[in-house]
């Protein structure tokens, strides 16, 4: 070979590599997702609806050929609901699989722990499962956040229930970590600004089943409005505790209650709870039929009904590939977040509100309304309130 041929091979294999260092996880027919759920720990439930839902929508943009050509490989991690195990997750899918996002990665304190070791490589954290204020402030450039804040669910909730219900005596049980705790500032917020207090708050720490204690001391304390900084299994426990003692105050929590296993799980006792939401459930004989019709094609898939965390997963991954989409073909961390700089979404067929982002916005929709559990079915009971 002469030298001047072996000198042009040798240039652009440099300049290949170049470019595959200068944007990770893209390639001329492949763009690498990571996520992070909980497949194994106490929101196991949640965390295999939204890998499902992440997958089904994967699978439909492949089969249509891709975003400009690009498939999209989803990397899928289990957090177990562990900051620890997120970490670890964090850096396989980062520095292993090259992904160019982690999109969806479900809970707060999980998010909190991984978000440092994607940021270190230039790696977005694309629309996380929780509605916790550090998902987007303080400001990153690779925060893009999508749900109503837990904070801002409850301080502007509370007021139209406390009203609607004459409640006098109001009270928090949380659990003892970030997603808690902007739950309990949240009341704490709306009381404030109404001149009240609240008349006892309890905690318990993530992974409790025993939640006697908790209710013992808010029933003692004669509070008629409860306000729940509780998930799965501890919305369930407080309530059953409750319901077993004669204590039948008002229930009230966040879109982490918004599931269909609050009452699959807890039975008849769970009618009557309120929750913040901001997608609607996707029941399979919804009025919508483009909802019916996502309900019957996710069940062929998955063999099972598809639930709020389902739809979560199906339009993260749906409004990533919008973004991709307005991007164009040159994409890259830089140009994706050049497009969202501006990027507006409608409002989509689960109900959820239109998500604007700009250069100081990481944060897509302020908007919550609320559902209530009736007959073991939720019902939703307001607008969307801002």
């Amino acid at each position: 070979m002469k030298p001047w041929i072996r000198l042009s091979v040798a240039a652009g294999a440099l300049a290949c590599a170049g470019l595959a260092a200068a944007q990770q996880g893209v390639s001329q027919d492949e763009v690498r997702i990571g996520t992070i759920q909980d497949l194994s720990g106490p929101l196991a439930a949640f965390g295999k609806q939204s890998r499902n839902g992440m997958q089904m929508r994967v699978d439909e943009i492949n089969k249509q050929g891709g975003i400009h050509g690009r498939k999209f490989k989803l990397f899928i991690e289990d957090s177990g609901y562990d900051p620890k195990k997120a970490v670890l997750a964090a850096q396989k899918l980062v520095n292993q699989d090259k992904v160019f996002t982690v999109a969806g990665q479900i809970g707060t304190a999980t998010n909190m722990a991984s978000m440092p070791i994607q940021f270190s490589k230039n790696v977005i954290n694309w629309f996380p499962i929780t509605a916790a204020r550090e998902m987007y402030d303080p400001f990153h450039r690779l925060k893009y956040s999508f749900a109503a804040t837990y904070y801002d669910q409850i301080r502007l909730g509370l007021p139209v229930l406390i009203d609607k219900t004459s409640a006098k005596k109001i009270c928090a049980i949380y659990q003892d970590d970030e997603f808690g705790l902007e739950v309990l500032r949240g009341a704490e917020a709306a009381l404030k600004a109404r001149k009240q207090e609240l008349v006892e708050k309890t905690s318990f720490k993530r992974g409790a089943t025993d939640f006697s204690s908790q209710v013992a001391k808010m029933k003692a304390a004669n509070c008629d409005f409860v306000v729940l900084g509780t998930v799965i299994r501890e919305t369930i426990g407080t309530i059953a505790e409750a319901r077993k003692t004669g204590f039948s105050p008002t229930f009230f929590g966040s879109s982490a209650a918004y599931t269909d296993l609050i009452h699959k799980l807890g039975g008849k006792p769970m009618d009557g709870l309120y929750a913040a939401m901001t997608v609607q459930f996707p029941y399979a004989d919804e009025a919508d039929p483009k909802v019916r019709e996502w309900a019957a094609q996710y069940k062929a898939q998955f063999g099972e009904d598809g639930t709020v965390f389902s739809a979560y997963g199906y339009m993260l991954v749906d409004a990533l590939a919008q973004a991709m989409q307005k991007t164009g073909a040159n994409l890259s961390t830089d140009s994706f977040i050049k497009t969202m700089d501006s990027m507006t979404f409608p409002r989509d067929m689960f109900g959820s509100p239109e998500m604007t982002f700009t250069a100081t916005k990481r944060l897509g929709n302020e908007h919550s309304r609320m559902s209530q559990l009736v007959d073991g079915r939720w019902k939703v009971v307001s607008d969307y309130t801002k």
